[in-house]
């Protein structure tokens, strides 16, 4: 993998663990997990927030791994300790907003079975349209501004930059110019429409 192949396969990891969390919160609904946590007299929120906080953890330990293995086959940070610790502080911020993604989707749908395919029909376009494997530009005109301003291109562009490798930027765009800031925008609208719709259908379940 070359040095500007690898920050998008950090970024498409990150997008696809929301899945993970959603199979993950479906199997605890149907085995009943939830509704033992329900039965506590504890804040509605605090077993969801518990759970996005947990999947953070879980995708460090991910993070850890393709790292060191993508150092053993030649990837490197050419910006320094500073910037390598700015990338995964950015992709650990964005993993806890795809958790609570995960986390709705996941209370949403009735089997694990069925949040498998949910959960990847969701996901599969926010990661294909996107910068990681192709250039924005090389797109269909209609298509190249969704790639542009698609929260993954804009955490692989961020990532690019932090770490040495950017791509020239293809428009004079704020997604292109300050990717980072984009995508801490991104951050902050998905956790802001989906923790409260997930800690609602949290407490109105009645299964």
């Amino acid at each position: 993998m070359t040095r500007r192949g690898r920050p998008g396969i950090f970024a498409q990891t990150i997008v696809f663990a929301a899945a993970t969390t959603a199979i993950g919160v479906t199997d605890d609904v149907n085995k009943g997990i939830i509704d033992r946590f329900r039965s506590l007299p504890m804040a509605r929120s605090a077993v969801l927030t518990g759970r996005t906080f947990s999947d953070v953890v879980y995708n460090l330990g991910i993070l850890i791994v393709l790292m060191a293995t993508g150092f053993v086959v030649g990837w490197r940070v050419d910006t320094g300790i500073g910037s390598l610790l700015a990338g995964v502080g950015l992709l650990l911020l964005f993993a806890y907003a795809m958790a609570w993604l995960g986390v709705w989707l996941g209370l949403n749908v009735p089997t694990v079975e069925v949040g498998q395919q949910v959960a990847f029909t969701v996901l599969f376009p926010i990661t294909f349209i996107s910068n990681v494997f192709v250039p924005p530009q090389t797109l269909p005109s209609w298509l190249q501004l969704v790639a542009e301003w698609n929260p993954t291109s804009t955490l692989t562009a961020a990532l690019r930059e932090l770490w040495g490798n950017p791509n020239p930027a293809a428009s004079t765009s704020l997604a292109a110019q300050e990717p980072a800031l984009v995508t801490i925008g991104w951050v902050m609208v998905i956790i802001a429409i989906f923790a409260p719709l997930g800690v609602r259908r949290y407490r109105s379940m009645s299964r």
